[in-house]
């Protein structure tokens, strides 16, 4: 089962390369969106007390997620798409 590589067939590659960009702990976009979101909540409709803990939820839930699959933004909507197989 040892098959022979051409030459120059394996070459290396950084990890930066292969791991979803994180701001603050959450993906790029994710994190954008959600500032995005508590600031117009905040600052665009006035109730901070509302805009700033539901940012800071939905980052800290992002985050813990993020811990777990750094790649939760793109395998849970299709994970979501399939079809249940076993009855609960």
């Amino acid at each position: 089962m040892s098959e022979k590589l051409p030459e120059g067939y394996v070459i290396l590659l950084h990890t930066s390369l292969t791991r979803p960009v994180l701001l603050g702990g959450v993906p790029r976009e994710f994190a954008i969106l959600n500032a995005t979101l508590g600031a117009a909540i905040a600052f665009g409709l006035q109730q901070p007390l509302i805009g700033v803990p539901l940012w800071a939820i939905a980052q800290g839930a992002a985050a813990w997620a993020a811990a777990q699959d750094p790649w939760f933004l793109e395998t849970w909507p299709r994970h979501l798409s399939k079809p249940s197989y076993l009855e609960s």
